[in-house]
């Protein structure tokens, strides 16, 4: 289950208006991994959009992940948990959370030996490339997932400006995390725009598969 193109959503690329087509679409490409990332609005707002996407992740057997939220992934008894170094205390979330938790490592090995002590069940490195979604985010020596392979025992997830032209180079992750690559086109309507994140799920997936393999 922790293998393969992992989406992340984006209030700006995502509107949550078009969020379930957009998913959906990305799903049929053959994204097994989403989670869904929110800084601005509350739980309760938040509730019946997560269950909905939850339960479209769960039609395509897919994994659903909630981003920092411990209480809302334990009020929708969601599948997994992802949190950052300024995010809740890892202890914690794992004392309170019974499903997959994954945690942001950036370029730091031992905070990721210190995860995986902790219950970590994968780990995120990055970024590895300039990344349009977060501009200022450091980026990372390509040599660091091949350590942290030999390393590591739980699966590693690679972030940061991955695209179908770089993907290659990340053969040692178990899953490559995309925002903007896969949402971003520049057609016109909503409609074309569907039809461009199937184009680049499957493209993504294709490249991923080659990697991997």
């Amino acid at each position: 289950m922790l293998q393969g193109i992992y989406a992340i959503s984006d209030e700006i690329l995502t509107p949550y208006e078009l969020l379930p087509q957009y998913l959906e679409s990305a799903l049929k490409g053959g994204v097994r991994i989403f989670q869904l990332r929110d800084k601005t609005h509350s739980d309760e707002w938040l509730y019946p959009i997560a269950k909905a996407l939850m339960k479209l992740c769960e039609a395509y057997s897919a994994l659903f992940v909630i981003n920092d939220r411990l209480s809302l992934a334990i009020k929708l008894n969601a599948p997994a948990l992802h949190l950052g170094k300024d995010d809740m205390s890892i202890i914690q979330a794992r004392e309170r959370f019974s499903g997959i938790l994954g945690a942001s490592s950036y370029g730091d090995l031992q905070r990721a030996q210190e995860l995986e002590s902790l219950g970590v069940d994968y780990v995120a490195f990055g970024a590895f490339f300039p990344s349009p979604t977060k501009p200022h985010a450091a980026q990372i020596p390509l040599e660091i997932l091949p350590q942290a392979k030999k390393t590591l025992k739980i699966p590693l997830c690679a972030i940061g400006g991955i695209s179908t032209q770089n993907i290659h180079l990340l053969k040692n992750a178990d899953m490559c995390a995309v925002i903007s690559t896969l949402w971003q086109s520049k057609k016109e309507n909503a409609q074309s725009q569907i039809q461009a994140i199937y184009e680049n799920a499957k493209a993504l997936c294709h490249k991923f598969s080659q990697a991997y393999d």
